[in-house]
């Protein structure tokens, strides 16, 4: 079976097209998307024109900026219909989120970053807003740590090797956090992604291994050290209510 290196180039480049939208918030210009994506701007023109003709991108005339097309849609309507994890997690997570008032998350690993793939906000004014689909980095963050403690070692070491600057303190300290995560259970952050947040993470596991980080996550001020040890049994006890269901 040949393959046609062109067609499988073009392909790739358009996936890394429609990928620079999960990288910002709002539309982006020809221009930006180029450079977002290392492309030349008639390479991007062309590969746009096809995004557009297929639904995955719309163009807005008034500004001639580009944003995502309802097709996107389509595939994630069709995501959460066959995904089990998302369907057992979801009356989980909201059944936790009315006891401890706080938002709670689920997060993958997509390659070398984090993705929430699921989030029932808080009822209160003030609350962690958590956008489905946003990724993040796995070294940073509670759910992040989760999900590198409990990889495979390549990819603990892949992950931090990309810190900078490289064989720095911090690389030691991240492995030393990433042990106690192993040993304990779970992982916590406080103002570190973001400066006035604090999460509460948790591993879920299938027969493979880890798939997911449920969290608890709400606004430092709020949701301090005291508040995560009283969510922590809840949060524990989440978790293998999930697990049970999507091992079965």
């Amino acid at each position: 079976m040949t393959t046609n290196s062109g067609t499988v180039r073009a392909v790739d480049r358009a996936l890394n097209i429609l990928l620079c939208f999960a990288k910002t918030e709002g539309d982006l210009s020809l221009s930006e998307l180029a450079r977002l994506a290392g492309l030349h701007k008639s390479t991007t023109h062309r590969l746009l024109a096809s995004l557009l003709e297929k639904g995955f991108l719309r163009k807005h005339p008034d500004s001639e900026r580009y944003s995502l097309g309802w097709s996107v849609l389509e595939l994630i309507g069709s995501l959460y219909q066959s995904d089990q994890l998302s369907a057992v997690t979801l009356p989980e997570m909201t059944h936790l989120r009315d006891e401890i008032g706080e938002t709670v998350s689920l997060y993958i690993r997509s390659g070398n970053e984090r993705i929430r793939i699921q989030a029932v906000e808080s009822t209160q004014s003030i609350r962690n807003v958590a956008i489905v689909g946003k990724t993040y980095p796995l070294y940073v963050g509670a759910s992040g740590k989760v999900l590198l403690a409990f990889s495979e070692p390549s990819l603990t070491d892949e992950v931090i090797s990309t810190i900078e600057p490289a064989g720095t303190a911090d690389q030691s300290a991240l492995r030393n956090e990433l042990l106690k995560v192993r040993v304990q259970g779970y992982a916590t952050s406080i103002q570190e992604r973001d400066p006035a947040a604090a999460a509460l993470a948790v591993p879920v596991f299938d027969r493979n291994g880890v798939i997911a980080a449920l969290s608890i996550s709400g606004p430092a001020s709020r949701f301090s050290c005291d508040k995560m040890e009283t969510c922590l049994p809840l949060l524990l006890s989440s978790a293998k209510h999930i697990m049970q269901h999507i091992t079965h």
